[in-house]
């Protein structure tokens, strides 16, 4: 790999110091996935009072979706749905949706970052939140969608008894989907 470049401000830099950087970036970018993952075992261990771990329960919710036949970008924002749990305590979901972003759908993209907000259906009207705060969302496009995997995937996923896949089950699919962006304002 080439060197390092030398500016002290990117209006002094030139087309060569980002052919250098360029170089540097696509090295750095191959090891997402394997940064994403090293991030999602962070939630191992950590229950939070929960009956299993956040790494448990987001395994058992991807495990849930894969075997529901759900496509493999799905499954991937199934598993990392919550990895968001320790960076952003109190806004979880949009950690989770600027990770994916890049690299999933609108729609589950949207998923994403509005499952806590359809997750709260199942349990804010125990801790002093409305319940129905979700309705607000009620027409729009990614509504069912999003209803859908709180329902069959995310609420559900908290049962000791239920068998969960291992996360190196996953892997390759993470890999397969954190490969290559469909958009960012670095692609041409």
């Amino acid at each position: 790999m080439n060197g390092k470049t030398d500016f002290r401000s990117f209006q002094e830099s030139t087309r060569e110091d980002w052919a250098i950087i360029g170089t540097h970036f696509a090295e750095f970018a191959k090891g997402l996935p394997d940064r994403v993952l090293s991030h999602l075992k962070l939630l191992g261990g950590d229950f939070g009072g929960f009956p299993i771990d956040r790494l448990h329960h987001s395994l058992l919710t991807a495990t849930l979706a894969q075997r529901a036949g759900e496509d493999e970008e799905y499954v991937v924002c199934a598993l990392l749905h919550d990895i968001g749990d320790t960076l952003g305590t109190f806004n979880h979901p949009d950690v989770a949706a600027a990770i994916l972003k890049p690299f999933v759908s609108e729609a589950n993209l949207w998923m994403v970052e509005k499952h806590g907000m359809f997750q709260g259906y199942y349990f804010f009207d125990h801790i002093g939140l409305d319940k129905n705060m979700r309705e607000q969302f009620v027409e729009h496009a990614y509504y069912e969608r999003t209803r859908l995997f709180s329902e069959k995937y995310d609420n559900v996923a908290f049962d000791r008894e239920l068998e969960c896949l291992p996360l190196e089950a996953f892997e390759p699919m993470v890999r397969r989907v954190l490969a290559q962006p469909k958009r960012s304002i670095y692609l041409k």
